[in-house]
This record gives structure tokens, C-alpha cells and sequence, in this order.
């Protein structure tokens, strides 16, 4: 496989995966625009504004969450438009049932196993640039949108996300991996490296994703 092929082959595995994520996305686009009124009026009371850019990155942040939980806390391939229309059928169960010695079987709690493999195959390289590309935004959104956040505050939240969804992922017949914890978290800290870097370079722009006092 050339070098084209292999690039080739890792977009059409994120396209695929980018449509997993789209109808809890879409969802969370139609319930943000609902309490935007509310939360708007919340914030005037407390003399604050929420700008264009604030709400836009905010916008991005809610939608990515909504898509990360689409991918990461339901069996795979739920979203897929094939696996609704067998379950509607009545082909195939809506929720597959969990074999739980498969579960026991492939848990994998040994650190740095997987990641090893990464560079013997393309698949589970692309398995741990996605792992670590996934958990970007948990790093840089809310350094981005909220005032005091910390890179401790990236590495925490992401170690803790991540273990929730590997923990909810052997409940419902995914794979548990340490490794996927370790490349979550380290993706959280290079998201909050980024919003950093954008920060010290534009630090004008990067205000302007903060609620401002009213009249500022």
C-alpha cells in the first residue's frame, strides 16, 4: 500500500466515522438552539454577553461532545443508517446482546501493548492518531471558552472521560483498552498545547471567546 493509498484509506475511515457522529451532532445543534434564549437571559441577569464567537465555538463544543458520545458510549456501528433500517426489520436487535467471555477475553489492562502495535499495521495506527486526535477539543475548548482553565484541568478532564467511556465501552460489547486511556489523556493535554500556542499568538482573538461584562 503507497503512501496515497494509506491516506486515502484513513479518510474514508473518517468520513465513516464522521457520520456516526452526525445524528447525535445534528441533535445537539437543535437543542442548543432552544435554550439559546433561556441561557441568554441567564447571563444578561448576571450582566454578561456571549458573543458571536463565544456562541460559535461554544456551538462546535456541545456538537463535538453530542458526536464523541455518539461514538464512544453505544455499540458500534449504532448510528449507521444500515444497522437502523435491520433493526427496524426486525433483522437484527437494536442494542446487540454482550458476550461477556469475549468482554473478559479482550480486555486489555497491560499500558503501552497496543500503542506498540500501532506501528506494525495501519489500522491500529490509525486507531491511536484517531485516540489522541479525538480528545483535541477536550483540551481546547474549554481553555478556549472559559477563563481559568489549566492544563492539569486538560489532563484530568481527559483521563476521566476517557475512563468513563472505557468503562461504559465493556458494558456494551466494545473493546477496554488502557492504551485508549493514555492516548485520550495525552490527546486532552496537546488540545489545551494548541489552545496555548493560539492563545500566545492571537491573544486578542482568543478573548473574544469569553462572556464580556455588558457595555464592553
Amino acid at each position: 500500500m503507497t503512501m496515497l493509498d494509506t491516506l486515502l484509506w484513513y479518510g474514508d475511515n473518517i468520513l465513516y466515522y464522521a457520520g456516526e457522529m452526525l445524528p447525535c451532532m445534528l441533535l445537539a445543534l437543535a437543542v442548543f438552539c432552544v435554550l439559546l434564549p433561556p441561557r441568554h437571559r441567564r447571563l444578561a441577569a448576571r450582566g454578561l454577553v456571549s458573543g458571536p464567537w463565544r456562541e460559535g465555538g461554544l456551538l462546535l463544543f456541545v456538537m463535538f461532545c453530542a458526536g464523541l458520545a455518539a461514538l464512544t458510549v453505544f455499540p458500534a456501528g449504532f448510528w449507521n443508517l444500515a444497522h437502523w433500517q435491520s433493526a427496524l426489520r426486525g433483522e437484527t436487535p437494536l442494542f446487540p446482546p454482550v458476550d461477556w467471555a469475549i468482554q473478559r477475553q479482550t480486555l486489555q489492562l497491560i499500558p503501552f501493548q497496543e500503542i506498540w502495535r500501532a506501528f506494525r499495521g495501519p489500522w491500529v495506527m490509525f486507531l491511536m492518531l484517531a485516540n489522541i486526535g479525538i480528545f483535541f477539543p477536550v483540551g481546547f475548548f474549554p481553555a478556549l471558552l472559559w477563563r481559568g482553565w489549566r492544563w492539569w484541568k486538560a489532563l484530568l478532564a481527559g483521563l476521566l472521560i476517557s475512563c468513563g467511556i472505557e468503562f461504559i465501552q465493556f458494558f456494551i460489547g466494545r473493546s477496554t483498552d488502557i492504551d485508549d486511556v493514555i492516548l485520550n489523556t495525552a490527546g486532552a493535554l496537546l488540545g489545551f498545547g494548541l489552545y496555548a500556542l493560539f492563545r500566545a499568538l492571537f491573544p486578542r482573538a482568543a478573548a473574544r471567546f469569553h462572556c464580556q461584562d455588558k457595555g464592553v
